[in-house]
């Protein structure tokens, strides 16, 4: 049975049964996931370059930021499946991950994920959603505090490392999505909480943390809250 209780003003939580979290890391390998996309490199402001994966086309686009155990290849389900929705999207390989290069701060993950969405607006024209995972969700939402008004539309957040001041981050909506079991759920409620609106928290059953939850039965449903996200009015 579900039951579904309001968190905030905006929020949901979802308490549903937990599962088994599906344990191992898998490294994908890009010549088996390459699929359709085309590689293309860009720029960071601190003098590092950024290797992605292009996929689909269309009038918005999406930035995927992957977990510090996976890389590019890893979203490749979830970037067809976007691209099949009608979205660009735009799959990076951190600073340090593939061909990706450090510019003047190994650290400074955020400054891949604002070239990507500078990239995705200057050479394609859209408005640009982030998905981040786990250290991709802490880089998004740390991309989200520095970024210009306007520049990030939706963002959501997977497991997302913490970040120091998550009332800073600027987009038009904040989907946070955790599972209900795993350890680093209440630094996402935390996280949540200090947040700006408007926003949402959504737990699914388990406890995979972030991109592991794509190994699970909770993938479809995973996927579809992310497709509904995107596509919803202001604020849901």
């Amino acid at each position: 049975m579900r039951c579904i209780k309001p968190m905030g003003r905006t929020g949901l939580v979802r308490h549903l049964p937990s599962t088994a979290w599906l344990a191992g890391v898998v490294l994908f390998s890009g010549a088996v996931f390459a699929g359709q996309a085309s590689e293309v490199s860009f720029p960071t402001a601190d003098g590092g370059t950024v290797y992605a994966h292009l996929y689909g086309s269309g009038p918005r686009g999406v930035v995927l930021a992957h977990g510090a155990v996976f890389n590019k290849e890893s979203w490749q389900p979830l970037a067809e499946e976007l691209a099949a929705n009608g979205y660009y999207v735009l799959v990076i390989d951190f600073r340090g991950y593939g061909k990706s290069v450090a510019g003047s701060d190994p650290r400074a993950l955020y400054r891949d994920v604002l070239a990507g969405v500078r990239y995705l607006a200057r050479e394609h024209g859209v408005e640009v959603d982030v998905i981040g995972g786990s250290m991709g969700g802490g880089a998004a939402a740390g991309a989200a505090g520095l970024s210009e008004p306007g520049e990030i539309r939706r963002l959501i957040l997977l497991s997302g490392v913490p970040i120091a001041n998550p009332q800073r981050m600027q987009a038009e909506s904040i989907l946070f999505i955790a599972s209900e079991g795993e350890p680093m759920v209440s630094r996402v409620r935390d996280q949540y909480e200090r947040a700006p609106d408007p926003k949402r928290l959504e737990l699914l059953p388990g406890d995979a943390h972030a991109q592991h939850i794509f190994a699970t039965d909770q993938a479809d449903e995973l996927t579809a809250l992310i497709l509904e996200f995107l596509s919803a009015p202001v604020g849901r």
